[in-house]
């Protein structure tokens, strides 16, 4: 009889950390790498290399995105040019398509141009400007974004960006840009002076991956955005097929500029007083206080000295941490003026009021502006909300309609410092306050089918944004509340609107009823007493005509908060009553039906 095989026992696998010793499997101990090996892999990097694979975070992704946020860097700095040198801002944006999703862009202002020496260093190096480092409201702020879009042209074609300067006196220049992304450094080539009379900057850049399209992030409802939030500015954009679009400017008025602030106590934190101790050239703390915030006078310095416990003579650069938690704690208490509105320069009311009556062309449009506040930082900041209701106001939506049917749905414009906010709305400050209004206790029932268009300015010397792409406020608390507030307030004025418009319907209704009437009334009595009709209907006219106005003087008295709860309430009521019968009816006849089908 045959021996039966033996079962052959499979050997464990070696693995790079383990070898077999005398015919044992055994872990090898991995060899350790020293810190002085590990250093040597250590290399720095530039702020230009970083974005340059980090695009994503300028707001340079997505094909339609990419080029608006292009056109949006140049139109700003633009703006911010010509506003600094008090001239009414005339700007021209071509875009031509040169291939599949390959566009050339120019972009020509009147401004007072840059200088040989300065042209490098706007275009083409990130984080240089005139912006972050000072407290003043600007539409820029990081000295990025132009550079930023420079990088982008190089890196999708290869090619310079092409510049033309001129300051009008007959001196221009051009030349051609790119950045050196290993040091962060303009590279200019090409630089010629030319003999023709030129005033103003004109760009041009090449860039691939982008697509032009007529949407609610396009370039046009960009350039439309932008002309509403500055009445004063005259902008053009002519697009791939030819067609031009010109916002005419609806205000000669030319913003007064802001001044440069400091921060406010209200908002400061205890790392920001030791880093500006530090580097303050006065002498006492008390003198450093006074010097380096805004509404910090003799008295608030006084009650602080009562509240700290070390001595308020002592130089403000051997303050210590605890000493500025003593001072933070001591600035919670104490009440100070709001911050001054110098440094901060909102549109206005009658600027914004105009702009959207000319390009919107509501049927109702209040404005309100807040008072300035601090968020943390100490940095001041504005809310500016206009609503407007019926006419063009709203943004189209065929969904929901019957064929050939526009409904109008709700449109919320977002702006910081004047500049529209396209992308990243989920995350934006200004759409949370929206959504945490309940739009129905001021008459509004389905904000989806809603004619409103709700605009929304946030100013700021700082404006708390969410990443470097710039197109979202951060939710801070102050921030958000002055939106809830200011969208509360318009909310009431929206109010009284529709239960207005309500009653002039009900009253136009009631009018046509009365004198209906009176035609058979009068027959009526005429036919009783003899005399003639005519005369009759004419007294019963003018008698239906009388009552009327007086309603119509008691209905002009402005309605109270509470009333206008009263009425929207009243009218809620009738709708969810008037929707459960629909629901009845539809489910009685849902039932016959059903009823039918078992018969059959």
């Amino acid at each position: 009889m045959a021996e039966p095989e033996k079962t052959k026992i499979k050997e464990t696998p070696k693995t790079p950390e383990e070898k077999k010793v005398n015919g044992e499997i055994q872990k090898i101990k991995p060899k350790e790498i020293s810190a002085e090996t590990l250093a040597k892999e250590f290399k720095e990097h530039s702020v230009a290399e970083f974005f340059k694979k980090n695009q994503q975070m300028l707001g340079l992704s997505g094909k339609i995105r990419t080029l608006t946020t292009i056109i949006h860097e140049y139109v700003t700095n633009s703006i911010d040019a010509c506003e600094s040198a008090n001239i009414l801002p005339e700007i021209d944006i071509k875009v031509q398509e040169l291939g599949s999703e390959y566009y050339e862009i120019t972009v020509k202002d009147n401004g007072p141009g840059l200088t040989k020496n300065t042209v490098g260093k706007a275009l083409g190096q990130l984080l240089a400007g005139t912006k972050f480092h000072r407290m003043v409201q600007s539409r820029g702020q990081q000295g990025i974004g132009a550079a930023g879009a420079t990088m982008y042209a190089q890196t999708t074609t290869g090619k310079p960006v092409k510049v033309i300067s001129g300051t009008g006196n007959g001196k221009a220049f051009s030349l051609e840009l790119t950045i050196d992304p290993k040091q962060n450094e303009p590279k200019i080539e090409n630089m010629q002076d030319i003999d023709k009379e030129f005033k103003g900057l004109a760009i041009q850049a090449k860039i691939k991956d982008v697509t032009y399209r007529i949407s609610e992030q396009g370039p046009l409802e960009y350039i439309r955005r932008t002309a509403i939030a500055n009445p004063h500015v005259q902008i053009s954009l002519t697009d791939p097929t030819g067609q031009k679009t010109l916002f005419k400017r609806s205000s000669d008025k030319i913003p007064d500029a802001p001044k440069e602030m400091q921060p406010h106590p209200k908002g400061v934190t205890v790392d920001e007083v030791v880093t500006m101790a530090k580097y303050s050239d006065a002498r006492k703390v008390g003198s450093f206080l006074k010097s380096s915030f805004d509404r910090m006078g003799d008295k608030a310095v006084q009650e602080i000295t009562k509240m700290v416990s070390f001595d308020m003579n002592m130089d403000p650069k051997k303050m210590e941490w605890s000493d500025a938690e003593e001072i933070i704690k001591a600035i919670k208490t104490i009440s100070f003026i709001a911050p001054t509105t110098e440094g901060l320069s909102p549109i206005g009311e009658d600027q914004i009021e105009n702009s959207l009556t000319s390009i919107v062309q509501p049927e109702f449009l209040k404005v309100i502006t807040r008072k300035p506040q601090v968020y943390k930082g100490g940095f001041p900041f504005q809310v500016e909300v206009a609503v407007a209701f019926g006419g063009n106001a709203g943004r189209a939506s065929s969904n929901g309609g019957t064929e050939g049917e526009t409904l109008k749905r709700m449109e919320v414009m977002r702006f910081a410092n004047k500049v529209p906010l396209l992308f990243d709305g989920g995350g934006c400050a200004i759409t949370k306050a929206v959504q945490t209004i309940d739009w129905k206790r001021y008459g509004i029932q389905n904000i989806d089918d809603a004619p409103l268009t709700v605009f929304i300015n946030v100013i700021s010397v700082h404006i708390p944004y969410t990443s470097a792409g710039k197109q979202a406020i951060s939710d801070e608390p102050e921030v958000l509340e002055e939106i809830r507030l200011a969208l509360m307030d318009s909310g009431r004025k929206i109010a009284r609107h529709i239960i207005g418009k309500k009653k002039l319907k009900e009253k136009e209704a009631k009018k046509r009823t009365y004198l209906k009437y009176a035609v058979e009334v009068a027959y009526a009595i005429g036919e009783l007493t003899g005399k003639k009709k005519e005369e009759i209907q004419k007294k019963l006219h003018d008698i239906v005509l009388k009552r009327l106005k007086l309603e119509e003087k008691e209905e002009q008295k402005e309605l109270s908060d509470d009333e206008v709860d009263k009425e929207i309430e009243k009218e809620t009521k009738k709708i969810q009553k008037t929707e459960e019968k629909k629901k009845g009816k539809k489910e009685k006849i849902k039932g016959i039906k059903k009823v039918k089908k078992e018969k059959e």
